[in-house]
């Protein structure tokens, strides 16, 4: 039986930050076609999660594809 490599947890952090803020930039641009124009704090600062998890995905990933190519 093949064993499955250990998950990246660094990695599974990105992809659920980045996926939280895509659904807070959902809810806001939602609520933005319904009419409201001012958004709760919350919902505002949960949307930078979505920039933040991308430039750590892609800093891990990029870091993984260097540290395989040098072994």
């Amino acid at each position: 039986m093949r064993q499955r490599p250990p998950r990246d947890r660094l990695l599974t952090t990105a992809m659920v930050l980045f996926a939280t803020g895509l659904v807070a930039l959902a809810v806001m641009f939602g609520l933005f076609a319904s009419g409201h124009r001012r958004w709760p704090t919350w919902l505002s600062l949960s949307s930078l999660l979505l920039p933040i998890g991308l430039v750590l995905g892609m800093a891990r990933t990029l870091y993984l594809s260097h540290q395989r190519a040098d072994d």
